[in-house]
């Protein structure tokens, strides 16, 4: 009998640790973005996990898609997701979302967006959303006439900002309404690039004759935001300052960003993830609002396109990179 039981479990032991397999007691989590410049999110989401002690690879298995700005690609990936039957997705940006809820029919959606989502349509209320999504949001497009603001304040002579932006988005479009008013007050005139593509954006960015514009300011859109790095270095190889909605992009060499800190919105959903893998319905989850906002600086891209920052600017930044 005794031998029986070792027997027995060797079997089982050997099962349970062999090579290149997950237990399925494992739940798998799908996280789709449009690439590296959304990473701080998922490094955010990271560190929240291991606060509430999920440990990645014991207690959920993270399957990370990133689309490099395509929308098609998205939908494939949240398609793919539910059929490998994660027990939910993690969505960043609008659009995204937007993607991912068309391709899925069951699966749990956590999203991060920078517009109302009642008004959007995915859910039914910010106490109780109901359906199958929840997450947190915040408003990125109101932030669009202090952007420029800061912008006019740093750059006395600003006369004027390009953006870009996918027409095809219709939260985007809003921003674009939002952006021109607030221009007209200031005096300052957005000269709109229209791009549904990372190569539409890129052509356009070649286009850009010199002193056609003073700027260039962000109006926030998945598919512009992940392609912030080849924006920067092309209006740093012009000596145009950049302001954008997130404070990585400073880091990363942008002029200056007023907005929300993306590691920070990654770290909030991490109680989201939490929940719904203890059995919690996402619709009895509230919608959370991130309402702390960030004025970043660079002073070393200052330098190098030839902007003296006025202390009164300098003196609100939250994070200044010297």
């Amino acid at each position: 009998m005794i031998r029986l039981i070792a027997v027995a479990l060797a079997v089982l032991l050997g099962a349970s640790h062999a090579p290149g397999q997950t237990p399925a007691a494992v739940p798998r989590v799908g996280v789709v973005h449009h690439g590296r410049e959304f990473r701080p999110w998922g490094e955010g989401l990271r560190r929240g996990l291991r606060e509430l002690g999920l440990e990645e690879g014991k207690h959920l298995i993270l399957d990370i898609r990133e689309t490099n700005g395509d929308q098609r690609a998205v939908e494939t990936s949240a398609t793919d997701l539910e059929r490998r039957s994660v027990a939910l997705i993690c969505t960043v940006s609008m659009s995204v979302t937007l993607a991912a809820r068309r391709a899925t029919t069951k699966t749990p959606l956590v999203f991060f967006v920078g517009s109302d989502p009642v008004a959007a349509g995915l859910v039914e209320g910010f106490a109780r959303p109901g359906g199958r999504l929840t997450g947190v949001h915040n408003q990125l497009f109101d932030l669009t006439g202090k952007r420029l603001e800061i912008l006019k304040e740093t750059i006395p002579k600003l006369r004027r900002v390009v953006t870009f932006y996918d027409p095809s988005n219709p939260v985007t479009r809003e921003g674009v309404e939002r952006g021109r008013a607030a221009a007209q007050q200031l005096g300052v005139e957005i000269l709109e690039r229209r791009v549904s593509s990372a190569e539409e954006l890129r052509r356009s960015l070649q286009e850009l004759r010199p002193r056609e514009v003073d700027a260039f300011i962000i109006t926030p859109d998945a598919i512009v935001a992940s392609q912030s790095q080849l924006i920067i270095d092309a209006a740093k190889a012009k000596r145009l300052p950049t302001m954008f909605h997130e404070v990585s992009r400073v880091a990363n060499g942008a002029l200056a960003s007023y907005g929300y800190n993306y590691r920070e919105a990654g770290r909030m959903a991490a109680k989201y993830v939490q929940r719904l893998l203890a059995g919690t319905q996402p619709g009895d989850l509230p919608v959370e609002n991130y309402d702390r906002i960030e004025l970043a600086l660079n002073l070393r891209t200052a330098r190098d396109i030839g902007v003296t920052i006025p202390p009164s600017v300098r003196a609100r930044a939250d994070v200044v990179i010297e």
